[in-house]
């Protein structure tokens, strides 16, 4: 937290296509904040890990949990320009989707490595997670057209929903702010960041709160 109490660091989640990034940017630029955002077309591993699942996981995984370190330890430097971060993942980001690809004997070499890199990675003052269904996601995924992202299974995506659901069920470590995400689209309707923002700065703060937007009369349900 700043010195006047408001959130330092924003951190956005939510499965793949639920809207973190264009979210975070947004608050970042309304804020006056740095956004940090995932690295992923840097990684060499996940345009084919789609096609192979088992022999890339590991590979694909190392890759994005020590990018993601680098990336996190850089919030934690004096920075002349930006007083506050928002970034569009947490660290443990990585962990919910190794949870997913992982062999078993993998996961072990995995979390020795990421418990010890944890620890010195900081803790958002408030996480936003963007809720969504497989429907809505799998539709925001088609509308962005990311080529790697068509080979994305239905199952797949069932999977992720049911790790972050499960994840944030028991998320304690931090503020968190849920959003349904199933019928929001912070690009055509930027208003509904003004309903995100409301929740970030308003006080007295809940540990955790729900947000649930109900679209215009014009949005097709």
């Amino acid at each position: 937290m700043t010195e006047d109490n408001t959130p330092r660091y924003i951190a956005v989640e939510g499965a793949i296509g639920a809207g973190k990034t264009t979210l975070a940017v947004e608050i970042a630029t309304r804020i006056g904040a740095q956004a940090v955002l995932e690295e992923f077309e840097e990684n060499p591993f996940l345009a084919h890990f789609y096609q192979d699942q088992k022999q890339l996981a590991f590979q694909t995984q190392i890759f994005f949990l020590l990018s993601r370190y680098r990336q996190q330890r850089e919030i934690l430097q004096p920075d002349l320009f930006y007083e506050r971060w928002t970034s569009d993942y947490i660290f443990a980001r990585d962990r919910i989707f190794a949870s997913i690809n992982l062999s078993e004997a993998e996961m072990k070499l995995y979390d020795e490595i990421e418990q010890t890199l944890n620890r010195e990675i900081p803790l958002p003052d408030v996480v936003i997670y963007l809720q969504a269904g497989v429907p809505a996601l799998l539709e925001n995924i088609q509308k962005r057209g990311r080529p790697f992202e068509k080979q994305i299974s239905r199952e797949y995506l069932h999977d992720v929903v049911e790790a972050y659901n499960h994840y944030f069920y028991h998320y304690r470590a931090t503020r968190l702010i849920v959003v349904d995400a199933n019928r929001i689209d912070f690009v055509e309707h930027p208003e509904y960041v003004d309903l995100v923002l409301a929740a970030i700065y308003r006080e007295p703060h809940p540990p955790v709160e729900y947000i649930s937007v109900v679209p215009p009369p014009f949005f097709s349900v």
